[in-house]
């Protein structure tokens, strides 16, 4: 068994040696490693004398956002959306010239996490005291509860949040 071991220890480390022999001896163009994403773009000139790269990084550099703004109507979103605009912006990616949040829109980001996780509580309270009426329907009792509380909770979620942001003034933007 030993002389298995060897042996084929010395073919795997005989081999070994013969690959780094002709890497080290190899003399074929350079092998390059450039970074690529989605917003890159380089071009490549090798020769045996060597190579130039012409390499750009955040190309295209001017990104547009295209943003449609719609609101909900009626009770839990029921009655449909209504589009109330659309805004273009065209902006530098990476750049000074990103826009930078201003004290209204972080009040509406902040009022919109609050009210959000209040309605979450109190659908949540609701939907825990109206899951027990479903528990006595026989094999499916139990997941209905449990769907009611969860329905509830995610719908307080969202009123919560609509509720917030309107006291905060925030549907005019």
């Amino acid at each position: 068994m030993n002389r298995i071991a060897l042996g084929l220890g010395a073919v795997i480390g005989v081999a070994q040696l013969g690959i780094l022999g002709v890497l080290l001896r190899q003399k074929d163009m350079p092998i390059l490693n450039l970074p690529v994403g989605d917003y890159t773009s380089y071009s490549v000139e090798a020769s045996r004398d060597g190579y130039k790269i012409d390499y750009s990084a955040n190309d295209p550099k001017t990104m547009i956002r295209t943003k449609d703004l719609d609101k909900k109507n009626g009770f839990f979103g029921i009655g449909g959306t209504t589009q109330l605009r659309t805004t273009t912006e065209t902006y530098v990616l990476g750049g000074e010239d990103e826009k930078k949040l201003d004290a209204k829109t972080v009040a509406c980001i902040e009022a919109a996490g609050g009210g959000k996780s209040q309605g979450r509580l109190v659908g949540a309270s609701v939907g825990a005291a109206a899951a027990p009426w479903f528990m006595g329907i026989p094999y499916v009792g139990p997941m209905i509860g449990g769907f009611v509380s969860l329905f509830a909770s995610d719908k307080g979620a969202e009123v919560g949040a609509e509720m917030a942001t309107f006291l905060e003034g925030c549907d005019e933007e």
